[in-house]
């Protein structure tokens, strides 16, 4: 059974975590081990993947699984560790709030990442639209008395082609979503340093970045410090960790080959 009084102190504890003085990293984990690898090492908090959830389910990222897989998957994390676990449910699967917080709770996440790209209909939610859908599910959270930690996720910066300023166009849907109740907000695929710090000049609230997990792994990647002083908010992985993983499986394995 679903206890509601631990869920909101996790929350509280997630979103505290939102305004400290360093980033909050948030290793991305995709199963019960890999979740308890985390938390062995030292983390105290969690998100969970889509993309390498879904790969861990032999699904494609982009809503391949099904809401109830995800939440299952979801749940199997959640009771392996007792620290709070925030999840990508990308688009919210077009399901409405209350049924999506709902979920989400029940498998134990107390914070939920949300993007604007709708991926059974192949086309960005209007900035209007997506503020619209994170205010519903603020209020479908508030109704649950849990704060789910909503982070805002924004794809247009893979779309850059199709909007003449995408940088004004990223800065327009976070502020919206800030209004509309946001925790955090997220800008995918940040083109560069110059618009990171533009962009973080125009917000707000805490901002998440991708990171590699690998130092070097990526030319001219900023590492924690640089992004701390820079005034980022929130770290995660994405499927990196995971891939990084798969990448080295080689190494493990070549003397029995």
């Amino acid at each position: 059974m679903t206890d509601y009084t631990v869920l909101a102190e996790r929350a509280s504890t997630l979103l505290e975590g939102h305004h400290q003085t360093e980033p909050l990293v948030l290793p991305t984990v995709w199963d019960a081990w890999s979740a308890r690898a985390m938390v062995d090492i030292g983390f105290n908090a969690l998100s969970i993947g889509s993309h390498p959830l879904a790969d861990s389910l032999g699904y494609a990222d982009g809503e391949a699984m099904s809401l109830d897989q995800a939440l299952e998957g979801i749940s199997r994390i959640t009771a392996s560790v007792e620290v709070p676990v925030t999840a990508d449910l990308e688009s919210g699967y077009d399901t409405p709030a209350p049924e999506l917080i709902a979920g989400l709770l029940e498998a134990g996440a107390v914070g939920v990442n949300i993007e604007d790209t709708v991926h059974s209909q192949g086309r960005l939610r209007s900035p209007e639209e997506h503020a619209e859908y994170v205010w519903s599910l603020r209020q479908a959270a508030e109704a649950q008395r849990v704060h789910v930690v909503i982070n805002a996720r924004t794809d247009v910066f893979k779309h850059r082609g199709e909007f003449d300023d995408p940088t004004a166009e990223v800065i327009r849907r976070l502020r919206l979503c800030t209004e509309a109740g946001a925790d955090s907000v997220y800008p995918v695929a940040m083109p560069d340093t110059e618009t990171l710090k533009t962009v973080l000049s125009e917000i707000t609230l805490p901002l998440n970045v991708t990171a590699h997990p690998v130092k070097g792994a990526i030319p001219d990647e900023l590492d924690l410090a640089q992004l701390a002083e820079l005034g980022v908010g929130r770290v995660t992985f994405g499927p990196l960790l995971q891939a990084a993983l798969h990448d080295h499986f080689a190494d493990f394995t070549r003397n029995w080959q």
